[in-house]
């Protein structure tokens, strides 16, 4: 073979070197069918992972390629990370130059200390770089307790090497649901919830209210958006799925009356509060949608107004007190907010462009005063919600709030920014076309790289998760999946045209199980889309509930399961955020909105009738379990008749949607668009798109009847049981 013809000629040698470095070859459509991934797509991704390829690539360089993963692990003394279980002992290499010695010890998080045991393995010694590389074979102890410990390697000479040693337990007991008892809670797109009080949209105040409305009728938890971190100045991103940080909060949503120092104001400056709030509210609230940058723009000069205040010396030294708990991740977040203000725009000058650009240590002095501003703004958000999830504690909810993880982030947000080397780069993360998005889809958010978590210990997803979890009492992880792999989009490709990419989901579902075991808390992961066979099983052996969304619950002949035939560790759901209300996926507005604006690739005829076909049988499914008696019935009967349904399986979680409850049709986001519709801002409204308020929402005779079902369904067995 020609060694300097195109990469594309040795399909053979591209796909060992693509296997070789987490990168799958092939992919199944939602037909089933097995489809190759295109020589392209390979080297656009091995590139971003830092494998020395490119597009204009050749044999040669591609076989060369191969050879240096085959020796990657040779050329390092100890793996990236060691991840191991509570109660077993993990065997790892250890690579030194052949025939000298090395001393191998393991230091816990407590500090405690001890030798790592070398086990008889003899592996011959290679060839490496010109020299000769022997490799030792070590094991971790069994008694570790769950955690984050270390591994250092000290060798003849005295050089020495050390790594993180992730011991994570086996399984968690999900905190709450220990008991073996099921419960019912409601999901909720908090910046849609909005009170008489709101500044434009849902805060945390209205939180507190809509968990103890929740609560008295039965609830034991409320699922909420992400609320992470947006940019601090407009365009703000509408997506809570699109953040610029996963660790931080969006500080819209802090009520800006509810701070302390509030009552310390003068009667003038209080007046100037309350002219900022009714500003930041439409003029029309009963149709309009959600503005995030006017709320933004009069919250935040609410905000520096009492930031201006003097704090007393208690509230001083806690501000002081949670500044040093962030760190420098704090302080890199606030300083890029600040720095987005100066340069009015998220695209930042290249002295500035990263943490460890030349001038970000000239900026963090000239601009002290707007990241002290911006670190006190995540101050009072965590005040907010925590007592937003205190309030649900106290009112009776067994789990309270469940805090919601995106995905992944802005390609041009902090994260980023501060830790550019996490990510891979030229490549976004998405989807691959199935029946509800024909086109696939590309959520714009860069991927972390998984040899750079390797590298890191794997910090960055420990903090993110153990952020989300300081004010929660459970945990969604969207598209968990992820976890495990992720589809991966070249620069200018389709949807279509990526590939998945691997991660080592023992050490990124073990980060999750250490935190949210630390934390008492429930872990729900959206196991939904397409995923291999062996993850769902994975994943309950692993103690995290999967989420069972009843159109999709479909037995061999696509007739609706029954309701004992449903996974009992999971989230049962009528609905999600990325399908429409109840009321208008039983009209099929979701097939109507795809087809105005060019989203299928099926005739509409088609999609139709399959959607009356699954209208159909599902009704037929309810009438014979008894929930349906009218001949036609309308919509809200056939709504709380989905929901007695979805009660009746034995899933330990049955979540209702708000939108559900008060009647709403239009979906709150459509996958597949940006502009073409207006997502993540439609607020709650009732059938004919009236706002609901959550100040009617006690005495909504909808929300009402709704509750009353899942709480004699799911409560009523708790209390035979």
């Amino acid at each position: 073979m020609d060694l300097t013809a195109p990469a594309s000629t040795d399909m053979e040698a591209l796909r060992a070197l693509a296997e070789g470095n987490g990168v799958s070859v092939h992919f199944c459509d939602w037909y089933g069918t097995q489809k190759d991934v295109s020589a392209e797509s390979l080297l656009a991704v091995l590139h971003s992972l830092g494998v020395a390829v490119s597009a204009s690539s050749t044999v040669e360089e591609v076989r060369a390629a191969l050879k240096e993963t085959e020796e990657r692990e040779w050329k390092r003394v100890l793996p990236a990370t060691i991840v191991a279980r509570v109660g077993t002992c993990r065997e790892f290499p250890v690579h030194v130059p052949d025939g000298t010695w090395v001393r191998v010890t393991w230091v816990a998080e407590d500090g405690s200390t001890g030798e790592c045991v070398q086990c008889d393995r003899w592996v011959p010694p290679k060839w490496v770089d010109g020299g000769l590389v022997g490799r030792a074979t070590f094991e971790t102890p069994a008694h570790l307790d769950a955690g984050w410990h270390r591994v250092i390697a000290t060798l003849e000479g005295g050089e020495v090497h050390s790594t993180t040693l992730l011991v994570a337990p086996n399984r968690i007991d999900n905190g709450s649901l220990a008991d073996g008892k099921r419960r019912w809670g409601v999901a909720a797109q908090l910046y849609s919830t909005r009170s008489s009080k709101s500044w434009g949209l849902g805060d945390a105040e209205d939180l507190a209210d809509l968990l103890a409305i929740c609560a008295d009728r039965g609830a034991d938890f409320l699922l909420m958006n992400p609320i992470h971190a947006a940019s601090p100045i407009a365009p703000m991103e509408s997506s809570p799925y699109l953040p610029v940080s996963r660790r931080w909060v969006n500080p819209i949503y802090v009520r800006p009356e509810a701070i302390h120092e509030y009552s310390a104001l003068s009667l003038e400056a209080k007046k100037a509060i309350e002219e900022l709030r009714v500003t930041a509210n439409a003029a029309d609230t009963a149709h309009a949608l959600i503005d995030r940058d006017r709320t933004w723009e009069a919250k935040r000069k609410a905000l520096e107004l009492l930031f201006a205040v003097p704090r007393s010396y208690h509230r001083n030294s806690q501000f002081r007190h949670f500044v040093a708990e962030g760190g420098q991740d704090l302080h890199n977040f606030a300083l890029w907010c600040a720095l987005v203000e100066a340069n009015e725009g998220v695209v930042l000058p290249d002295e500035v462009g990263s943490c460890d650009a030349p001038s970000a240590d000239q900026a963090r002095l000239e601009l002290a005063d707007r990241v002290e501003f911006w670190q006190w703004c995540q101050w009072i958000a965590s005040q907010q919600f925590r007592h937003a999830h205190q309030v649900a504690k106290s009112v009776g909810m067994d789990i309270g709030v469940m805090a919601d993880l995106a995905v992944g982030v802005h390609a041009k947000g902090s994260e980023t920014w501060a830790h550019h080397e996490l990510f891979a780069k030229g490549m976004t993360v998405g989807a691959p076309p199935d029946m509800y998005s024909q086109q696939g889809q590309d959520w714009s958010e860069p991927p972390w790289s998984p040899r750079a978590l390797a590298e890191a210990g794997y910090e960055p997803l420990r903090h993110m998760v153990r952020a989300a979890l300081v004010n929660a009492g459970a945990i969604r992880i969207d598209h968990i999946l992820g976890l495990f792999r992720l589809w991966w989009i070249p620069a200018g490709a389709g949807a279509s045209e990526g590939t998945y990419v691997y991660y080592d989901h023992e050490a990124m579902v073990g980060t999750v199980l250490i935190e949210a075991q630390r934390a008492g808390a429930v872990v729900i992961g959206e196991d939904l889309g397409t995923l291999e066979p062996w993850v769902r099983d994975y994943l309950r052996e692993r103690g995290i509930l999967g989420t069972s969304v009843l159109w999709f619950e479909k037995d061999e002949g696509g007739w609706p399961l029954h309701p004992d035939a449903y996974r009992r560790e999971c989230l049962a759901a009528v609905n999600t955020h990325d399908l429409p209300p109840t009321a208008g996926y039983l009209q099929g507005i979701q097939t109507t909105l795809r087809h105005e604006l060019g989203l299928l690739v099926e005739k509409v005829e088609s999609v139709r009738a399959r959607d009356r076909l699954e209208l159909e049988q599902m009704t037929a499914r309810l009438r014979e379990w008894g929930l349906v008696h009218s001949a036609s019935p309308g919509d809200r009967e056939i709504i709380e008749a989905l929901y007695a349904y979805v009660a009746q399986t034995s899933s330990q979680l049955v979540v209702a949607s708000l939108v559900d409850a008060v009647g709403d049709r239009r979906p709150q986001n459509l996958p597949g668009t940006y502009l073409e519709y207006p997502n993540w801002r439609v607020p709650l409204g009732d059938g004919d798109g009236v706002e609901v308020l959550i100040d009617a929402l006690a005495s909504n005779a909808r929300v009402n009847s709704l509750f009353s079902v899942l709480n004699a369904q799911v409560k009523g067995e708790r209390n035979r049981m």
